[in-house]
């Protein structure tokens, strides 16, 4: 590799990180300004754009439930995991991050919505599902790096999967459950389509081979 291949690279490499960092952050402010608004303005009324199970009008609030909180305090609870987590699934590719997050909002949301007896808000679908996400992508994608950020995510917040088990009725283990299904499913996806453009791409010839008529 010549040294202006190498700087492109770091240079691409870094854009990935800043891209992934101002993307990661800006939600988590946005959800910050949202929440600090709906506890000392609004009167904790944006509490309904949480998931109400099984009323069908509420469905489309499946894509504002992750993103208001109930409380300050759950915000705080959030915000470390949310910049982790979502900064390490989003440094992989924001394009991918997007598709991956949405794939667990709806899938997250749509398991809350036929699942829980009460109504639930919070990112912690998308942090469970950025979970997911990432170790999905260690076991799909085999590739070293892949797998060392998912033996990480598993060794600091391993502990988290602990959330899947019904134990507290005041915690929302069904959006835990179905967010984190949300991110393996979404890694498998996209593992999938990355492996079917690969085979779609000709092979390229040997030194020396004559090209195919």
């Amino acid at each position: 590799m010549s040294d202006s291949q190498r700087s492109e690279g770091l240079v691409q490499a870094g854009a990935r990180v800043l891209s992934a960092a101002l993307l990661v952050g800006g939600i988590t402010a946005l959800m910050w300004v949202v929440e600090v608004f709906d506890v000392y303005v609004d009167d904790n009324r944006l509490d309904r754009l949480g998931i109400q199970p099984r009323d069908v009008s509420d469905l489309p609030d499946i894509f504002t439930a992750p993103f208001v909180h109930a409380g300050i305090g759950h915000m705080m609870g959030n915000t470390v995991p949310f910049l982790v987590l979502g900064f390490l699934a989003a440094v992989r590719g924001i394009a991918k991050f997007l598709v991956s997050s949405l794939i667990v909002i709806v899938v997250g949301g749509l398991g809350v919505w036929f699942t829980s007896p009460a109504n639930t808000l919070g990112s912690s679908i998308l942090i469970f599902g950025f979970f997911g996400y990432l170790v999905g992508r260690g076991l799909f994608e085999r590739r070293l790096l892949d797998i060392v950020i998912a033996v990480g995510v598993v060794a600091v917040y391993g502990t988290m999967l602990v959330g899947v088990i019904p134990d507290d009725p005041a915690i929302s283990w069904q959006g835990h459950l179905f967010g984190l299904i949300g991110g393996v499913v979404g890694a498998w996806f996209l593992r999938r389509g990355a492996s079917a453009d690969e085979r779609s791409r000709p092979t390229p010839p040997r030194p020396g081979a004559s090209p195919g008529r």
